[in-house]
């Protein structure tokens, strides 16, 4: 804590109304932002708990899928349906949750999904079958959407420019290492229990998260920042957003990475263990490396690349890598190169997703740049955009059976050729160097694309201010 006094991100109640409506870039409103910056590690930690959230809820889960089939007596890609309605829930919740954060603050929308995401995650424990699971799945996902939606909206208040997307790697560094652990506890937890054990503690990780936030984190959006207005309002600043070419692509770009992921994530339990015979454990094992290399590329990026290279040649390259790791296994698992062994598929999905940490992070960062005037409304089309892609992949990698990862590979593969082409298509980066090679421009490599002139004045510190 700062010694000068209680910071934002510290304080339980509501910032002070101001005399005057504020502009980020007001010396009156950044000066309890920086108060925030200074918690520093609280502030990193609390948001990587809520970013973790999700990949928490899916990823622990995953090694129990086998068994939910068995238990439930359904087929795989009914089961598979509880991933769908989860990332179906976090996509249309963020899409409510944002605006309302936008308007009434962070605070009070996050506590109250956090409250109802532990009350929904407790009741899918006791889901006699595969419906009704599913459809507490969906309530946990559309209360769950709080977190994620509200953790990006409040780095867009506290940081700008290079630092955010500096700081969108570190929170890698903490919600990372829910992939890694989440299905290394799962296996764990079926090895005393049954899969409603992994809802159990769920739901205690859940509680715990809620806790942590009610006592650390304050509020992040001044009254003057918040924005006016019903539901006609929102919806046209979710117009104006869309509006906004370059946020577009850098929205949809993402939004394909993650159906590239979460592909692998809904088809690699069954590919890894029923295909190749793995236990849940080695499933785990592997899961939890290929985590590892995303944050470790991530913390690449955020240390070493940002600021000397410009985001977009960092997103392009990781693109690429991720295209031609989605050829390679659409190549292995159509026999191309004979029968492939466990040990070239997992990795190509090592690459796969260790190339995720150029992506997500830049791709997060450069639409943000562009709306520190409706950073709820924007995160919430980046959040739904990726989780509804996902949604619709899901299901599409089961299509063939469980005898093939071929569905898997192919749905990767075309999701990564669409973020390639909406990259290339709407953001257009090579506009962006010219621009930057204009003379007096900022240099390109430690200022990426700013908001749009329509946005209004830029925040101090982003592309552009003073």
């Amino acid at each position: 804590m700062s010694e000068s006094g209680p910071s934002t991100a510290s304080s339980p109640g509501p910032s002070p109304e101001p005399s005057s409506p504020k502009s980020p870039a007001d010396p009156a409103t950044r000066a309890p932002l920086a108060a925030a910056r200074r918690t520093g590690l609280l502030v990193t930690f609390v948001l990587g708990g809520l970013t973790a959230l999700p990949p928490l809820s899916m990823d622990m889960y995953l090694p129990a899928l086998p068994e939910v089939t068995t238990a439930l007596s359904s087929p795989a890609a009914t089961v598979q349906l509880t991933l769908t309605s989860c990332l179906a829930g976090m996509a249309l919740g963020q899409l409510v949750i944002g605006p309302m954060s936008d308007k009434w603050g962070r605070r009070r929308p996050l506590l109250t999904g956090m409250a109802v995401y532990v009350l929904a995650t407790a009741i899918c424990a006791l889901a006699p079958s595969a419906e009704l699971l599913i459809a507490f799945r969906l309530l946990q996902g559309l209360a769950g959407a709080a977190a994620i939606v509200i953790a990006r909206a409040v780095v867009r208040d506290l940081y700008e420019g290079v630092e955010m997307a500096r700081f969108f790697s570190t929170l890698m560094l903490i919600s990372g290492t829910a992939p890694i652990i989440a299905p290394l506890i799962g296996g764990q937890v079926l090895r005393f229990a049954d899969w409603r054990g992994v809802f159990l503690v769920l739901t205690a990780v859940g509680l715990a998260l809620t806790l942590l936030v009610w006592r650390s984190l304050g509020e992040t959006l001044p009254p003057g920042r918040r924005q006016t207005g019903g539901v006609g309002a929102a919806l046209r600043t979710m117009r104006g957003l869309l509006g906004d070419q370059v946020f577009a692509g850098y929205t949809l770009a993402g939004g394909f990475a993650f159906a590239v992921l979460f592909s692998y994530i809904s088809a690699s339990p069954f590919v890894v263990q029923e295909i190749y015979g793995a236990s849940p454990q080695a499933f785990s094992l592997l899961f939890g490396l290929n985590s590892v290399g995303l944050i470790a590329v991530g913390q690449v990026n955020g240390k070493l690349l940002v600021g000397r290279v410009s985001l977009d040649k960092a997103l392009a390259a990781g693109l690429a890598v991720i295209t031609a790791a989605s050829v390679a296994l659409l190549l292995m698992s159509a026999g191309v190169f004979g029968e492939a062994g466990l040990v070239p598929v997992a990795a190509a999905l090592f690459v796969l997703m260790s190339a995720m940490g150029l992506v997500l992070p830049n791709t997060n960062a450069q639409a943000l740049m562009r709306t520190p005037h409706a950073a709820g409304s924007a995160s919430a089309l980046l959040g739904t955009s990726s989780f509804l892609v996902g949604a619709v992949a899901s299901p599409l990698v089961g299509i063939a059976g469980e005898d093939t990862a071929v569905p898997m590979a192919l749905v990767q593969l075309s999701c990564s050729l669409l973020a390639v082409a909406c990259f290339l298509g709407l953001c257009r980066p090579w506009r962006a160097r010219e621009a930057m090679a204009a003379p007096g421009a900022p240099d390109a490599a430690e200022a990426p694309a700013g908001p749009p002139a329509s946005s209004g004045p830029p925040a101090s510190g982003a592309p552009g201010a003073p």
